[in-house]
């Protein structure tokens, strides 16, 4: 893009709009934690035994219990079989091995918190790609078949934009690593309470980790843009969150933050004269001064997608999608002379500068959402699936290549894809029920291109798919189709046959998508070849 171009892009974007409450967070009843003081009382050696056996200013001592002192003016035990001795020796052994227990446990305890720190620092440190787990679904899949597909998928970052204690226990002694919210609508509580802060982490974060790995705390979602309202009560509710922490010892493993809206932000482009809305500076100074104390990052919400329809005609699409640019259509900063090859970069860079014009040098971009819509309606005419299709696989791509930012070239955002399910229960406009890369029972709403991006989301999903038949198809046109997979299509159907492998679990819809999948595989994966007269589809879900 020339350097004219960039001074008429609009500066302010406008946020998607929110629903405050994704999903319900069932409280869960926890007994508290207690703790408890040992105290080992450790008598001297000379009240520990027996007077009778002992006895002052004795020059005798009783043949194999007590031998003279080299010094021959008191005794010392040498034998430990008298009975006397022994009885009166038991108290302080006792204690002494309960003393020497707690020291050590408490050791070990203390060297296996320093060693997940110092683990969970380090595997945090490299770029990842996550997935927000949106609710508003009406098929969605239950905790534990989620959990399949998430491994299945090999996602290993998701954020909750609750804290679903179904889910927790679901993800419990897994790989995955969770960000956990709180919804909007108990900011007022959490803000204005610390109790209530410290009954939420009790609840949500005490409960299950380290079980379940939970790394962060979503505290709000765009709340300055969305509800301006609850502003004030933001940065206290982020601070006695955060003070519950402390008193759970759990400060340096989970992170606190608040994801914001782009629109924060004024003259962001180009990113060298971005800078927070001064509006706001009286919640971002500390913020941010909160945010550099205790290492966590800020969390932003950056859509290219609305940057690209607020200012079609200034914003070529091909900036925007992460597609290959000549020199020419490269953006450029007039002031720094950075070349930015897409918009996501411009973005992030346009929040390490506001950040820097507060004096704020420290704190890393975490983009808690990011995406691109694969259907919308008359007004929404770039919202297809080809496009969501580039977007998405483009900035998977860019992040595992870790060349970071202009700007920051030493550091790459790692990146929360928004959304992992379409979410068909979202109000108007038709865009909003079309984020997501599958459906909710896990069928792709599209296929990725990520190849080459190691074994992330089962490493290609267009190389990896599978056929499998619908959910809720009349029996009988399922029959129908399995009959003539397994016959005239000639699928390898020996396999569900009575006493072999995969007969089980014998209904017609598990058959049906062995047999239906066979035929897909033998066809070359054909697209063609997985209809069966609208009775199956594509997954990335193998169905053996």
């Amino acid at each position: 893009m020339a350097i004219n171009q960039l001074s008429k892009l609009t500066p302010i974007c406008p946020a998607r709009n929110k629903v405050e409450s994704r999903g319900k967070n069932i409280p869960k009843t926890q007994k508290k934690r207690r703790r408890r003081n040992a105290l080992a009382c450790i008598s001297s050696s000379s009240t520990a035994l027996s007077s009778k056996t002992l006895k002052k200013k004795s020059k005798i001592c009783k043949d194999g219990y007590l031998k003279r002192s080299l010094k021959g003016k008191n005794c010392r035990i040498s034998s430990l079989s008298s009975p006397m001795a022994v009885s009166s020796m038991i108290p302080a052994i006792s204690a002494l091995f309960a003393f020497s227990f707690l020291h050590l446990l408490f050791s070990v305890n203390s060297s296996s918190l320093s060693q997940e720190i110092i683990k969970q620092q380090e595997q945090e440190k490299d770029p990842f790609v996550g997935f927000n787990i949106g609710t508003d679904v009406s098929n969605l899949l239950s905790p534990t078949e989620l959990l399949r597909f998430l491994q299945a998928q090999k996602i290993n970052h998701v954020r909750l934009y609750d804290a679903d204690p179904d889910l927790l226990r679901a993800f419990a002694k897994t790989k995955i690593r969770v960000i956990i919210s709180v919804p909007n609508n108990q900011l007022l509580a959490i803000g204005s309470s610390n109790s209530t802060a410290a009954s939420w982490i009790d609840r949500n974060v005490v409960a299950y980790y380290p079980e379940t790995l939970i790394t962060a705390i979503a505290v709000g979602d765009e709340v300055l843009t969305t509800v301006p309202s609850s502003a004030t009560l933001l940065l206290p509710a982020i601070e006695s969150l955060y003070s519950a922490l402390v008193a759970a010892n759990l400060h340096n493993l989970i992170k606190i933050s608040t994801p914001h809206s782009f629109s924060i932000m004024l003259n962001t482009f180009p990113p060298s004269q971005a800078s927070f809305n001064q509006s706001w500076n009286s919640v971002m100074v500390p913020l941010l001064q909160f945010l550099s104390r205790t290492g966590s990052p800020l969390m932003m919400n950056l859509y290219p997608y609305y940057v690209f329809m607020q200012n079609k005609g200034v914003v070529p699409l091909d900036n925007c999608l992460f597609k290959p640019l000549t020199p020419s259509k490269e953006m450029v900063d007039p002031n720094t002379l950075l070349h930015y090859t897409n918009v996501l970069d411009a973005m992030i860079d346009a929040a390490y500068v506001s950040m820097r014009n507060l004096n704020v040098t420290d704190v890393v971009v975490l983009v808690s959402e990011s995406g691109w819509p694969s259907k919308g309606d008359a007004k929404e005419p770039y919202a297809t699936i080809d496009n969501a299709d580039m977007y998405n696989s483009h900035l998977i791509k860019h992040i595992f290549d870790r060349t970071g930012t202009p700007l920051h070239p030493e550091m790459t955002s790692s990146v929360y894809i928004y959304e992992l399910f379409n979410e068909d229960l979202r109000a108007p406009p038709l865009s909003e029920a079309n984020w997501g890369l599958f459906y909710g029972n896990s069928t792709p709403a599209y296929l990725l291109h990520v190849s080459g991006s190691g074994t992330f989301l089962a490493n290609d999903t267009t190389n990896q798919t599978y056929c499998t038949a619908m959910d809720g198809p009349d029996k009988k046109a399922l029959q129908a189709a399995l009959d003539w997979a397994c016959g005239p299509g000639r699928a390898n159907c020996s396999e569900i046959q009575p006493g072999e492998s995969c007969y089980q679990p014998n209904n017609v819809k598990s058959h049906a998508s062995y047999a239906f999948d066979s035929y897909y595989q033998k066809e070359g994966k054909d697209p063609g070849s997985c209809d069966f007269k609208g009775v199956a589809m594509i997954t990335t879900t193998d169905p053996r």
